[in-house]
């Protein structure tokens, strides 16, 4: 069966949680333009249940990636993907995967390296599942936000549909 054949059994649409990694957002000194435009893009043939900001701190990101899960299909972070000290979103939230999703990280670095070149590699952009629902992670810049966004909206419900089989 072709790939566009078998993602016409997917959901045509799902529920989403958005959750902002950002000190500067958290504190409202900064504004949150990737959390927007994830919200934006995603809105347009899904439903965007909750968005949420908190600091980078590990027990906020894991409080609310809890508190959305129930509600949603998928949830994408945005920020703490990086390598700073204050970048903590891959750690604290890998442990809880059922699965990792290697290959959505890979190809995100891949189509990074082809836009920033070498700095991409400091991305740890990832995605997983847990239970019956996928989380992805990208980094918080607006353009990362923008090509991994691009990815999830042509993938997620695919995606879904073989979590869920």
């Amino acid at each position: 069966m072709s790939s566009e054949k078998h993602k016409s059994s997917a959901p045509k649409s799902l529920n989403y949680g958005i959750i902002t990694v950002s000190d500067s957002c958290y504190k409202g000194v900064a504004e949150d333009k990737s959390g927007s435009y994830i919200k934006e893009k995603l809105s347009k043939n899904n439903i965007v249940v909750k968005t949420i900001i908190v600091p980078d701190e590990k027990d906020l990101i894991e409080k609310a990636l809890y508190d959305i899960l129930p509600d949603v299909d998928c949830v994408v972070t945005t920020g703490g993907t990086g390598i700073t000290k204050r970048d903590v979103t891959i750690q604290t939230i890998r442990p809880h995967f059922d699965k990792e999703i290697p290959g959505f990280g890979e190809i995100f670095r891949y189509l990074s390296f082809r836009e920033i070149s070498y700095p991409g590699i400091i991305s740890g952009a990832t995605a997983g599942t847990i239970g019956d629902r996928i989380v992805f992670c990208l980094p918080g810049s607006l353009n990362a936000a923008k090509l991994g966004t691009d990815i999830i909206a042509s993938e997620a419900a695919h995606m879904i549909k073989h979590l869920r089989e």
